[in-house]
């Protein structure tokens, strides 16, 4: 079976494609909110979750993540990746539930990567 031109079947490809897109900002928890290091940070309202990837580890299941790639309000288009299940990386600083309040719009590769 043949894999169709531009998909992308691993995680470092993806990141490698918002890396060319210059889309590569990874959005981290802080304590004032979830921002990109640069000092501004975005509530949950202010984000969209355009596209999300799950990875499930072959041998290892510490290897499973899943990457949600988000738009903000202004524009900015970026990342966040997180282990899940019993490997979540993200247990007290509220990323679980700041990640469920943030609604979806599902879109194309095509879109986003253009």
């Amino acid at each position: 079976m043949s894999t169709p031109t531009g998909y992308m079947t691993t995680l470092s490809s993806i990141l490698e494609k918002l890396r060319v897109k210059k889309r590569d900002n990874e959005f981290r928890m802080f304590p004032e909110g979830f921002g990109i290091g640069n000092g501004k940070f975005y509530n949950p309202e202010e984000l969209k979750i355009i596209k999300t990837y799950r990875f499930e580890g072959d041998s290892d299941p510490s290897d499973s993540c899943v990457v949600y790639v988000f738009e903000a309000n202004d524009g900015l288009i970026g990342y966040s990746i997180d282990a899940y299940g019993a490997y979540s990386n993200h247990e007290d600083d509220g990323y679980d539930d700041f990640i469920r309040k943030i609604s979806m719009e599902e879109r194309d590769e095509q879109i986003i990567f253009e």
